[in-house]
Formats: structure tokens, C-alpha cells, sequence
């Protein structure tokens, strides 16, 4: 469907007229009015876009849009859009999730959709907190967190989302957070004009059990020097002065430098479509936390055929081969036997 058959619309026409139930100064505000300002930009209708969610805090998100969408089983969202985009090429499909929803009893469903490469935009609103059910730790929660579920301090390694996506082998990966709309936009407009499956960390505050957790590098004042803003084809450099960068060493590793002391020529240009997957995941493990100097942008960006196009393909050439199917052949069929 060309964007020109698509009706204008606005902010409102896609807001519902369900009220928002978030605790006050939720990061995930922002999150929705994000993404509310941008679907009119989209060329998409209301009507053809579906979000589906599972549980937790961010999985409410349904409710709030004025499209189709379904609130579903915890951790099992990403599943259920597998099956709706399979079936239904023609729909927008959107997944939200939480750090809790999507890499604990989720995590399964979320790498085999992106193995698969199923065209869904998933966005995963990253609070390193179970919010919902008032402050447990989650799968993304620092070593030591002390929790309501961990009182003497965690003891478990956590996830690092993007590394997880990149090992999958997805497709299109990126990071982003609640602090910045209009990279937040750019990145949620780059994963839906992905055709795959798209996978968006989004750093998202939880103001009441986990405050502040990300503020180290996403408050206003920290974001120059803390922030590694990844674009294309360009330099990797940071810094108020653009003073720091990354390079690449003879063995891989990467290392943040002062550029006065390496010259520009040996900082390493960001590659976003680069088949192999080796560089991005050595970029989402350049920080080993929220403390230290963090990549934020589209750390892969490759073009791999999309399930739902192949599964569809088969099916056609099975029908031209055999002609329409007979449903009671297929029950019995293969491995049958009567018993008594």
C-alpha cells in the first residue's frame, strides 16, 4: 500500500481514548508519545498496525494506541506476532515488551523470532527492574542489585540485550532511551522500514523501584561524554569536542582513545550493514555498564530473507504442484494405526 492511499492523521487519531495508567514521571510517557507523534509519518493505517504485548508494565501499551493490538501471555508476545505476521504479510506488526517480559520466560520466543527473521518491529523497554510487581530483580539488573527478591544484593550475570540480539543473529539491532524523542523516532522509523526482524533496546526509567538507574549517561548533562552516537560510514567519535573515539586493535578488541592521541585516520568507521556480525556484537560489549561510555544508535543493519515471504513461497509451490489439499488425506496420513 503507497503512502498516498493512506489517510492523513495525527497525534490524536492515534491515541485512544483509554487513560494511561503509568505511575507518574514513567519513562514510558515518553516512550508512547514517541511513538504516537511518529506513525503519522509512517504512510501506515491505523487500521493495517497491530500491537502485541505481554505483561509486565510496558505491555499496557496496546491499550493506548487506536489500532488493533492484543495484551497476551508474559513473555510469550513475540510468539504470537510470529504467527500473526506469518499469516497476515500485509499488517504493521509491533511487539512490547520489558527487560522481564522478553529475556526471562520470554527469552526463547524473542531469539528464535529473530533467528528466524520474522518481519516484527520489537521494542523492549529496558528498566533493569520487574516494575509491575513492585521491584524484584529482572534479567538485565546489575551484579549486587539489592531487590525486595534479592535482599543480600544479586548474585546473577546479567544480559546485555543487544549482545543477546546480535548473537541471535538478528538483523536490525539498536539501542536507544526515554530521555531523547527524536532519536528515539529515528530509531523506531529505521526498525519499521527494516524488512525483518527489527529489535530496539530502549533504556527506560522506572522512577519508583529503580530511579535513576541510566542517569549516569542519559541525564542532560552526561550525554556528550557518555553517550557513543553511532552513524554510518562516519568515525566513531564522542565527546562535547568530539575528543574521544574508538578504534579497533590488531586483536579485535575495541578501545575508547583520546583522538589527539591517535589521529583521526585510526578511529574505526561504523559499519552498519556489515554481513558478518563479529564487529557490532564487539561494539554492544565496548561498556560493562550504565557507568561507562555507552553506544547508542543502529548497531546492525543487514538484509536476509524474511520468514514470512519463504513460508509463504512454499506453501504456493506445494499448492501448484498438488492442487488444493484434502484435510482428511492429511489426518491420515504418515504415522496412523487402529487401535483394538
Amino acid at each position: 500500500m503507497t503512502s498516498t492511499a493512506v489517510p492523513l492523521t495525527t497525534r490524536k487519531d492515534w491515541s485512544s481514548d483509554q487513560e494511561v495508567r503509568w505511575c507518574p514521571g514513567c519513562g514510558d510517557y515518553s516512550i508512547l508519545a514517541a511513538l504516537q507523534m511518529m506513525m503519522p509519518d509512517l504512510g501506515v493505517r491505523r487500521d493495517s498496525t497491530v500491537f502485541i504485548s505481554g505483561i509486565g508494565c510496558a505491555a499496557r501499551f496496546p491499550y493506548y494506541m487506536n489500532t488493533y493490538g492484543m495484551h497476551s501471555i508474559h513473555g510469550r508476545a513475540p510468539a504470537i506476532a510470529t504467527g500473526l505476521a506469518t499469516t497476515r504479510p500485509d499488517l504493521d506488526v509491533w511487539v512490547i515488551c520489558g527487560d522481564g517480559d522478553a529475556l526471562s520466560i520470554g527469552g526463547n520466543h524473542l531469539i528464535h523470532a529473530l533467528r528466524r527473521n520474522v518481519k516484527l518491529n520489537i521494542l523492549m523497554f529496558n528498566n533493569q527492574i520487574y516494575g509491575l510487581t513492585k521491584g524484584q530483580y529482572s534479567p538485565t539488573s546489575e551484579e549486587g542489585k539489592v531487590t525486595k527478591s534479592t535482599p543480600f544484593g544479586s548474585i546473577d550475570h546479567p544480559f546485555n540485550p543487544i549482545s543477546l540480539a546480535i548473537g541471535a543473529e538478528a538483523t536490525f539491532v539498536a539501542r536507544t532511551h526515554d530521555m531523547d524523542r527524536v532519536h528515539m523516532q529515528e530509531m523506531f522509523t529505521r526498525a519499521h522500514e527494516h524488512d525483518g526482524s527489527s529489535f530496539v533496546e530502549v533504556y527506560q526509567n522506572c522512577n519508583v523501584f529503580n530511579d535513576g538507574a541510566f542517569s549516569g549517561i542519559t541525564a542532560k548533562d552526561n550525554r556528550s561524554s557518555m553517550l557513543i552516537s553511532l552513524h554510518h560510514g562516519e568515525p566513531i567519535r564522542f565527546g562535547a569536542e568530539s575528543e574521544r573515539g574508538v578504534v579497533q586493535r590488531s586483536n579485535g578488541h575495541l578501545e575508547i582513545v583520546n583522538v589527539a592521541d591517535v589521529g583521526e585516520d585510526a578511529l574505526l568507521v561504523h559499519d552498519e550493514h556489515a554481513d558478518d556480525p563479529g564487529l557490532a556484537f564487539a561494539l554492544s560489549r565496548l561498556s560493562s555498564g550504565v557507568h561507562e561510555p555507552t553506544p547508542v544508535g543502529i548497531f546492525r543493519d543487514v538484509q536476509r530473507t524474511e520468514y514470512g515471504q519463504e513460508m509463504t513461497a512454499q506453501v504456493l509451490a506445494e499448492q501448484a504442484s498438488k492442487g488444493q489439499g484434502d484435510l482428511a488425506k492429511l489426518f491420515r496420513s504418515a504415522a496412523t494405526w487402529t487401535v483394538g
